[in-house]
Order: C-alpha cells, then sequence, then structure tokens
C-alpha cells in the first residue's frame, strides 16, 4: 500500500532546490583558516590511526598463518609432500579470500616466522613498518646486517624503495659501525632499538656514493661543492634522513686570518653540528689539522645548550689506510671517506668492503693484544667466515616487491 499523495513528487524536489539555493548564497563566503586545518588535521589523524591499525592486523595475520604453517606443515611434512600442502592451502585459501594467499605469499608469511620468532616484538615492529619493509628485509640472511636495516629503517622512516636502495649500495657494510666488534655492534643496535639512541659510527660510512653529480671528467672542490648543493636532496638521502643543511662557505676568523668551511649540517638525532671538507684529490695528514681547527672553533662559538660536540668529515677522492690508522682517524668525531660518483660492480664493491671490515677488525684485536699481553691468543679466527657472511648475505635477497 502506498500513502504517496499527489504533488508529492514536487515536494520531495523542493529541498533541493533549497539546498541549492542555500549553496549559490554561500558560495562568496570564506571558511576560517582556523577551522579548515583544524577539520582537516581530524581527518588525517583518523585516516594514520585507521592505515596503522590495518598494517598491525595484517603484518600480524601473516605471522600467524606463517607460524602454523611452518610448524605444522614443514617443520613436520619436510620435502615435496609438505610443499604439496602448502599449494593445496593456496588453492583453498585464494579460492575463499582471494588474492594474498598465493603460494609465494604463503612461503614469505613462513619466512617471516621463522626469522622473527618472538610475537611481541613482530607486533612493535608491525606499529612502524610495513609488511613489504618486513618482506624485503626477512630475506637478509646476516643477523645484525638484518637489525641494522630494521632499525634504521624504523628510526629514519625510509620507503621501501629507499630501503631496498640502500641494501643494494650496501650501507651497512659501508658504515664505521660494521667494522667494530660483534659485541659492540650488538650493543649500539640495541640502545638504538630500545632508546632510539643513534651513535656517529651509524652515520659515518665509507666509500660515500655521490651519484647523478653530472661532474666533468676534469673538476674542481668548487664544482664539487656546485654538484652537491644542485643535487641537494640526493646527496642528503645518501648520508642520512637526520641531516639538515645549514650553511656553505661559512666563514670563520681566527687571529684575524679567514677561514672558510666547505659544507655546514646538523644533525638533529645526534645533536651535533656536522663539518663536510671536500677535496678532491687524495688524502693528506694536513687535513686532519685543518678539520680540528674548524671542530674546535665551532664548538666555542656555535655549539647551543644541549648539542653535543661538532663532527668532522673530510671527503677525498682516496686515502690511504695506513695514515688513517697512524692519525687515529677512523674513530673519535673526525673520519675520512672517499666518494665515488658511480657505483661500482657489486663484486668490486663486495671485495673492497669485505677487505676493510677485515684489516679494521684486526687492529682492534691487536690493539685488544697490547693492552692486555697476558692473555692467551684465541684458537682460531673465524673474522672471515662472519665478513663473508656480512658481505654476502644481501647476495640472497632475491626480494620482489
Amino acid at each position: 500500500m502506498s500513502f504517496q499523495k499527489k504533488g508529492s513528487t514536487k515536494a520531495r524536489r523542493k529541498p533541493l532546490s533549497m539546498a541549492k539555493a542555500v549553496t549559490e548564497s554561500t558560495s562568496d563566503i570564506v571558511v576560517p583558516a582556523d577551522l579548515l586545518n583544524d577539520l582537516r588535521g581530524l581527518i588525517d589523524k583518523a585516516h594514520t590511526r585507521v592505515a596503522v591499525a590495518v598494517n598491525i592486523e595484517i603484518t600480524m595475520l601473516n605471522w600467524r598463518l606463517g607460524q602454523r604453517i611452518w610448524r605444522e606443515v614443514l617443520d613436520e611434512e619436510r620435502g615435496e609432500y609438505g610443499k604439496r600442502i602448502v599449494d593445496a592451502l593456496s588453492r583453498q585459501l585464494s579460492s575463499e579470500y582471494g588474492r594474498g594467499f598465493s603460494r609465494a605469499n604463503i612461503f614469505h608469511m613462513v619466512r617471516f616466522a621463522q626469522v622473527y620468532s618472538e610475537e611481541e616484538i613482530v607486533h612493535a615492529l608491525s606499529r612502524q613498518l610495513s609488511w613489504t619493509h618486513l618482506r624485503t628485509l626477512m630475506y637478509l640472511d646476516g643477523t645484525l646486517q638484518r637489525e641494522f636495516y630494521t632499525q634504521m629503517c624504523r628510526v629514519e622512516r625510509w620507503s621501501t624503495r629507499t630501503l631496498k636502495d640502500k641494501i643494494s649500495s650496501m650501507l651497512y657494510e659501508r658504515s664505521a659501525l660494521s667494522k667494530k666488534p660483534e659485541k659492540t655492534i650488538r650493543r649500539e643496535l640495541e640502545r638504538l632499538r630500545s632508546e632510539d639512541q643513534m651513535t656517529p659510527d651509524m652515520v659515518f660510512h665509507d666509500p660515500v656514493i655521490l651519484r647523478q653529480l653530472g661532474l666533468a671528467d676534469s673538476y674542481s672542490e668548487k664544482d664539487l661543492e656546485n654538484a652537491i648543493l644542485r643535487e641537494i636532496e640526493m646527496f642528503l638521502k645518501e648520508m642520512g634522513a637526520d641531516f639538515a643543511f645549514i650553511e656553505r662557505q661559512k666563514q670563520i676568523v681566527i687571529d684575524g686570518q679567514d677561514y672558510w668551511i666547505d659544507l655546514l649540517f646538523y644533525h638533529r638525532r645526534l645533536r651535533s653540528l656536522f663539518v663536510i671538507d671536500l677535496k678532491i684529490g687524495r688524502f693528506k695528514a694536513e687535513y686532519k689539522g685543518q678539520m680540528e681547527l674548524y671542530l674546535r672553533w665551532l664548538e666555542e662559538n656555535e655549539i647551543q645548550e644541549g648539542e653535543n660536540e661538532p663532527l668532522g668529515l673530510i671527503l677525498c677522492a682516496g686515502k690511504s689506510s695506513e695514515q688513517i690508522r697512524l692519525l687515529k682517524m677512523d674513530r673519535g668525531r673526525m673520519r675520512v671517506a672517499e666518494y665515488i660518483t658511480e657505483l661500482p660492480p657489486r663484486e668490486i664493491l663486495e671485495k673492497r668492503l669485505r677487505q676493510a671490515i677485515r684489516t679494521a677488525r684486526g687492529y682492534i684485536e691487536n690493539e685488544k693484544k697490547k693492552e692486555l699481553p697476558d692473555l692467551p691468543a684465541p684458537q682460531s679466527d673465524l673474522s672471515a667466515v662472519q665478513d663473508e657472511a656480512q658481505v654476502g648475505a644481501v647476495r640472497q635477497a632475491g626480494v620482489t616487491e
């Protein structure tokens, strides 16, 4: 039964006409900026909370599925039979729930559960890293290497693409941290994980890769400086997310003589001024005194309350590891790094970094022996094996988006 009366259609259309009239009459009204910004803020925050909640649920679901399949199928029924069960599970789940349960994805879930065995850690990571981030990280076989990229990705909020670029360019192996003893690396990464406390060894890396600068075959220090500033976004991406550019050619006066600091940055998380001195040739010993002068001046004249001592990086075209060791510039607040304008073939870069790690750790071991001469020598040396595992682990990543 219908209770519609004649003329009711016209009655229903009237509010639409009224709405149009209201719209036309208020088209010249300006919404208060504060109100609009507040409403936008509420909407954006709600969207962020929803995205975080969805990511947590997806990540935890993948972990629980992977753990269950690993323990009840692949761990008990090894070999081809277990894989056939996974195939059957994939077909069944895909037919019921659609995409996301392919054979490859199920094995991603299993790998996830194998690598990250503690649910509490997975839940914490899921609040800050996406499933795509974690899927990239879990195929790194080196435990320290994986933890470094996990924590740096979390702290600096890398995109998935940036994470893959950092892994591809072997940032961990280039970092000063990788050349420390394993016990030291674990301790510093734990502090980064639990306290968000970064150390200079996580920031300094060698070599520094300066791609896409457009430099000619022959160039000056001024050309290099201009190229870096022209591509400052690329340079900051290479150096790290917490770097902020302050000034170029900063003039300082000491005893009536003028000096110029090539590039001055600030590292927010370290709370330190960061000097970069550019050299187009090989490192020379006198560069250390020049950098030390800059840092001392900044310490006396520029440091604000609550900031730490300034740091310095001499960026040059080449260096002698023996000079660096004798000058003790492989530690402390002054470091030397080579820059390269093109990423070399992976095999060459791996070989070079492997040798650098082995040499640095050898120096540290020798210093320990000098400090403790009565201790017996170790029975075996596994550093070469550990280095091989660290540097070569990226080869096995094999992760696709």
